[in-house]
């Protein structure tokens, strides 16, 4: 659920940091400059799993931000990039805590939230809390690219062997190979914490459009996947576009293009 595609080539200003969560987590946060009205809503980056602000969908939406005179905020979620924490104490909820932290602390108006992969689960928490607390007028819209929500059961927990589920349940980790570079460490912790966070299951409400880009050739989030979120969002306004021949990364330029194209609609 990570998106490894990383532009760090370039040096860049150091971020400001926000203090979240009883543990005090310093969490790191980037902002471009710009208009966040009603007719021109401010734009929230909602990474993916262990990937960071400066991945390459993060910086292509910040730079289409400074172009079009649009205030785009970006930071990473605690034990990714620039954040403190340590990875193996991140959960689901510790995640979703610290993009509404970003969003009530650093965020101005309406927004569009753009959640990656795991950031599409984030974001569709985010206006699960937002509307619990009667401010739903706040997003503008989602954009949702290679959402995974409930990723930690769906696409994690229920493809493990069981021999890997015994090992997590026992040692509280596991190490998950990846093509990417090093293995993944997994924890029991992250796994059951998933559970109290899942979405998908009986249709909900978000409270406002919602955009969804999927590659057909993602080997880590099916395009079912997507799918079966559309099938659970209430609202009318929800278009899913399959790109045939897109992975789970959606970076190259067609796919950035497509991704801007999606943001510059619904906002």
């Amino acid at each position: 659920m990570s998106d490894p595609t990383q532009s760090h080539d370039e040096p860049a200003a150091a971020p400001s940091f926000l203090t979240v969560g009883e543990d005090a987590r310093r969490i790191a946060v980037r902002v471009t400059p710009g208009r966040a009205t009603p007719s021109h809503p401010g734009i929230l980056w909602c990474g993916g799993f262990l990937s960071d602000m400066r991945g390459t969908k993060a910086e292509a939406l910040a730079e289409w931000g400074a172009r079009h005179d649009r205030r785009v905020v970006r930071f990473d979620y605690s034990g990714h990039g620039e954040s403190g924490g340590e990875f193996e104490q991140g959960t689901i909820s510790r995640w979703a805590e610290d993009a509404l932290a970003v969003f009530d602390r650093v965020t101005e108006g309406p927004q569009v939230v753009v959640g990656s992969s795991m950031g599409g689960w984030i974001a569709l928490l985010l206006a699960r809390a937002l509307a619990a607390r009667g401010e739903s007028g706040r997003l503008a819209a989602l954009v949702l690219i290679a959402p995974a929500p409930d990723f930690t059961e769906e696409l994690m927990w229920k493809a493990m062997p069981e021999e890997v589920r015994a090992t997590l349940m026992q040692e509280g980790r596991w190490v998950r190979p990846s093509q990417y570079g090093p293995g993944q460490v997994i924890t029991r912790a992250l796994i059951e914490d998933g559970r109290r966070n899942l979405v998908l299951g009986a249709p909900f409400a978000v409270g406002c459009p919602v955009r969804i880009l999927q590659g057909v050739a993602d080997p880590d989030v099916p395009w079912q996947h997507a799918l079966r979120l559309v099938t659970c969002l209430a609202e009318d306004d929800v278009v899913l576009s399959l790109i045939k021949d897109g992975d789970h990364r959606l970076s190259r330029p067609e796919d950035l293009a497509r991704i801007l194209a999606a943001v510059a609609e619904v906002g």
